[in-house]
């Protein structure tokens, strides 16, 4: 084979390497850039979840933040209402119980009560010996309606009357000196008691006022605040 004839196949053969080896290298190149398009989707993909986590959790922060503020504001406002009813309740029970301190403005009407709020109080005892406690300003009062109340409990309880001792030595408070007294004192009314001390029945207009207070309250709530009531 001559010289020329060999290099000429040389040559062809050298182009045909090089050829394959530039297919083979954009081969390689597309299937690196469709590798790095891939893996950069994979990473940006990745980042969008992180970041709509994040948000997600943020946003689930501020409204846990916003039910909480809601829940407090709503409780201070509560507390605010009950506070203003509960104000307003008490308010009507000390103008009640300022009522109460006219009672014995009438000394006729106020005896008539004195021997009624006595028998009450025998009728519950039922004890043939009682200590009686009232006002020191009552003292003569109820000294002058106790056989009335003794002859009316013995009738009305078919027992012979009981003895009745009013004591001397401690009587109950006063009635306070003007309305802003806000110290111990009693608008009026008897405590009876058995000689031993074991039974005892208040049979004051403070007690009887706050036991009715106590039994009224929900209608009084009721007829005051209607369906908001508590």
């Amino acid at each position: 084979m001559k010289e020329a004839d060999v290099s000429k196949q040389i040559e062809q053969m050298v182009r045909f390497i090089r050829q394959e080896a530039e297919e083979k290298a954009n081969e390689i190149s597309v299937s690196a850039e469709e590798e790095f398009n891939i893996e950069k989707l994979k990473l940006v993909e990745a980042e969008k979840k992180k970041i709509r986590q994040e948000y997600e959790r943020k946003e689930k922060q501020v409204e846990v933040r916003r039910k909480i503020e809601y829940s407090m504001q709503l409780n201070a406002s509560r507390i605010k209402v009950l506070q203003a009813q509960d104000d307003l309740v008490n308010f009507m029970k000390d103008s009640a119980s300022r009522k109460l301190l006219q009672v014995s403005d009438d000394s006729k009407t106020y005896g008539m009560l004195l021997k009624n709020l006595t028998v009450q109080s025998l009728l519950r005892l039922k004890e043939p010996e009682v200590l009686l406690r009232c006002r020191k300003i009552d003292h003569e009062l109820v000294e002058s309606i106790l056989e009335e109340a003794k002859q009316e409990y013995a009738e009305i309880a078919e027992v012979h009357p009981p003895e009745i001792t009013i004591d001397e030595r401690v009587y109950l408070p006063p009635p306070p000196a003007d309305y802003e007294d806000h110290g111990l004192f009693c608008s009026g009314g008897v405590v009876l008691a058995s000689q031993d001390g074991r039974i005892v029945c208040e049979n004051t207009l403070d007690a009887r006022l706050d036991v009715v207070f106590r039994q009224k309250l929900p209608e009084i709530r009721k007829r005051l605040f209607g369906k908001f009531a508590t």
